[in-house]
């Protein structure tokens, strides 16, 4: 499958070429800010399972890539060697309790890593699996237009 870094197997990623991958991004998305004219304070990422761990990585790696993310069944991409300031971020993590491939202690673990780093974060726990639900995208929706906070957070 298509992904945004390699994996040596189900959930378990090569984290050199998950580092190299998440600065290519990060560098893309700081080039296309400066073409097209966006604000970088109004970057907002959204990804689903491999792009939300990349997300995660650029959270982790270039916070000041993104204002904010919405990160659907995300895993800890990596553990920083120094925590990132994340004081000025805003994060929704969209986990589904019956999840076998990002495990809701994953989500758990991704939302301490943030939020310990400074992060706003929200956590919404559904009655899901791996796949996205509509009640993922009505949270998403409930958080982008609430400014940051909906849902049961945890």
């Amino acid at each position: 499958m298509p992904r945004f870094f390699r994996r040596l197997a189900e959930g378990v990623f090569d984290i050199e070429d998950l580092k190299e991958r998440t600065h290519e991004l990060a560098d893309f998305v700081a080039a296309a800010t400066r073409k097209y004219g966006v604000d970088p304070a109004n970057v907002v990422a959204v990804g689903y399972s491999n792009g939300a761990n990349i997300a995660a990585g650029i959270l982790l790696l270039r916070p000041e890539t993104l204002r904010a993310a919405i990160l659907f069944r995300a895993m800890v991409p990596l553990v920083p060697d120094q925590p990132p300031n994340l004081g000025n971020v805003n994060v929704l993590i969209a986990a589904g309790n019956h999840d076998p491939i990002a495990r809701i202690e994953e989500a758990q673990r991704l939302a301490t890593l943030l939020r310990d780093a400074g992060a706003e974060l929200t956590l919404h726990i559904s009655n899901a699996d791996h796949g996205l639900t509509g009640e993922d995208v009505d949270v998403a929706k409930s958080w982008l237009a609430g400014g940051t906070k909906c849902g049961r957070a945890t």
